[in-house]
């Protein structure tokens, strides 16, 4: 056999092995298409004939708070809208953590949800390192529905009118004034946030829901708390305890006259900010559908009526705008709660 034949020979092989190299790989190929191709195709199937059973809404709180009014506002809305029932159930406890699991661990397919202030999910990772979850990768953010500043509010037995008044007075004292919160949620580290910028020693005292906390401020047991001004403000108007205060960016709808924290304090800004968050891995199809649902329920009319009425601000946050504002608010909080020594035992 010639040289010339040998090399003749093996280059026809190796070719014969190329071809047969490539159309394996186009057949992977064409296979991984199909299947992204029929994985889409299974979405936007889901997406169009969802929902087609019920919808359970996981509030992590009691009944009665701003989460589970809401919740259940929309819920009606939504159950009209797709003529499938909204069930809304009460999971509390953890500081809204045993709820928050649930929903992370359930099936990703938008029929289980999650209703809540969403600040318990970005302040959560730094108090609570043992979390079961990671609000970050387990939860995806669907919409956020509305924000309730908190207010500032004082027992009536206190000599103070106004916030300058009040910070004077609370420096004042040989014992640190008595600040009652559920300690852990938002309106304590907006308490822990205050004593902060101002140098405020408050004593602060725990309890297992904002709704003790204010019973025990019109009883005259606590001297101060925050919480959402739609928990909070009727029995301001009922003469049970004193406004101080609210922690919103700017002047507030429904209490224009009331001065802002951040008048005093620039960019001192607190409050329920709630949220619809779902399982991760929900299709994106599906947490469309949900946002611009909820999108277009909050801007009817008589919506707007009754979220001013509740003394919450709607918002149509997109679900990116949300995951970028949650990132930032842990990093923030992060700090609050570290240059705070804040722990939970």
């Amino acid at each position: 056999m010639s040289f010339a034949f040998i090399i003749k020979d093996g280059i026809a092989s190796a070719m014969h092995k190329s071809k047969q190299h490539l159309l394996k790989l186009i057949a992977f190929v064409s296979i991984a298409v199909f299947s992204v191709g029929s994985g889409v195709a299974q979405a936007q199937d889901a997406a169009a004939s969802y929902p087609n059973k019920p919808i359970k809404i996981i509030v992590p709180f009691a009944a009665g708070g701003a989460s589970d009014v809401l919740s259940r506002i929309i819920g009606k809305k939504l159950a009209e809208s797709w003529g499938q029932p909204v069930v809304v159930e009460n999971k509390p406890g953890g500081n809204a953590q045993i709820g928050a699991a649930m929903v992370a661990k359930s099936d990703p397919d938008g029929y289980t949800l999650l209703v809540v202030d969403l600040s318990a999910l970005t302040q959560a990772p730094t108090l609570m390192p043992t979390l079961t979850y990671n609000p970050e990768k387990d939860l995806v953010p669907v919409s956020v529905i509305a924000y309730s500043p908190h207010i500032l509010v004082v027992a009536n037995k206190l000599p103070v009118k106004t916030y300058d008044e009040f910070v004077a007075y609370a420096k004042s004292q040989k014992n640190p004034v008595n600040f009652g919160a559920p300690l852990g949620a938002a309106p304590h580290l907006a308490g822990v946030l205050l004593s902060q910028k101002q140098g405020i020693p408050f004593n602060f005292i725990g309890y297992k829901g904002g709704a003790q906390a204010i019973s025990d401020l019109a009883g005259g047991q606590i001297d101060v708390t925050m919480n959402s001004f739609l928990a909070t403000y009727p029995m301001v108007k009922s003469g049970n305890f004193k406004m101080i205060a609210v922690a919103s960016p700017n002047r507030f709808g429904p209490i224009p006259d009331t001065l802002t924290i951040a008048e005093k304090i620039p960019g001192y800004v607190t409050g329920s900010f709630q949220g619809m968050m779902a399982p991760a891995a929900t299709p994106p199809a599906v947490i469309a559908k949900l946002h611009n649902e909820i999108n277009k329920i909050i801007r009817q009319p008589d919506m707007q009526k009754q979220f001013a009425d509740l003394g919450s601000a709607p918002d149509t946050r997109s679900p990116a705008e949300l995951r970028k504002w949650m990132a930032d608010e842990t990093k923030y909080w992060a700090k609050v709660i570290k240059d705070g020594n804040v722990k939970l035992d």
